[in-house]
């Protein structure tokens, strides 16, 4: 739950999102409110990263079960998917604020310069970006599994993680280069965290006895 408070909230009061290259505006804009900018985009960034921590805690509270054969590797794989894109990420937000402070002051044409300057780096940084959506996707349709096969969770978690993952991937691989359509599955994502979490802070998981004992055997 506070994975997706933290991701929605940072994003959605960002006075500026950056789309995939910056433009020489976006500069002045941030400046204006710069402190603010810069803690709004440090919350989503550790939205990111406690991500990561709830899904392997997610897989920890399964370590007795044999659950733990799918949602551990899931667990794996989607964090390791959500930090490649937490650094891609961190890419938007160094070069936004430098770039604000650096050319404070300054012409558009040094805003322009400074742009053109990044576009290579930015090409290689949009592929971490859909790097992490494609493994972060991969490792939800692994939990899916996990969380349908087992039990461990309501139905319907299992199920809209699974369409998350689906969707994550088989959009950012067919259409790598728009970016930005990813959005609603990042909105479905959070209110799937948040939903999910409620769930687990009010019951737990459930482990079935049988699935104890083989876990043990």
């Amino acid at each position: 739950m506070a994975a997706g408070a933290m991701l929605c909230l940072g994003w959605w009061l960002l006075p500026l999102r950056i789309g995939t290259f910056f433009e020489p505006t976006n500069f002045s804009r941030i400046h204006e409110q710069f402190h603010f900018w810069i803690w709004m985009y440090r919350i989503h960034l550790f939205g990111m990263i406690v991500t990561v921590i709830a899904w392997v805690g997610l897989a920890a509270l399964v370590a007795e079960s044999t659950a733990r054969v799918l949602i551990w590797p899931g667990a794996a794989v989607g964090s390791s998917g959500m930090v490649v894109g937490a650094l891609g990420a961190a890419f938007y937000y160094h070069h936004g604020a430098w770039g604000a402070l650096e050319l404070a002051g300054k012409s558009p044409e040094a805003a322009r310069i400074f742009v053109e300057s990044l576009r290579i780096d930015t090409e290689y940084v949009t592929c971490l970006v859909r790097f992490g959506r494609v493994f972060s996707g991969l490792g939800l349709v692994v939990m899916s599994w996990g969380v349908l096969r087992y039990k461990i969770l309501p139905a319907w978690s299992g199920t809209v993680a699974l369409l998350i993952g689906l969707s994550a991937m088989a959009l950012t691989m067919s259409l790598p280069n728009q970016l930005s359509y990813y959005l609603p599955i990042f909105h479905v994502t959070v209110l799937w965290m948040l939903g999910t979490g409620f769930v687990l802070c009010r019951d737990g998981v459930n482990i079935s006895q049988r699935h104890r004992e083989m876990a043990a055997f």
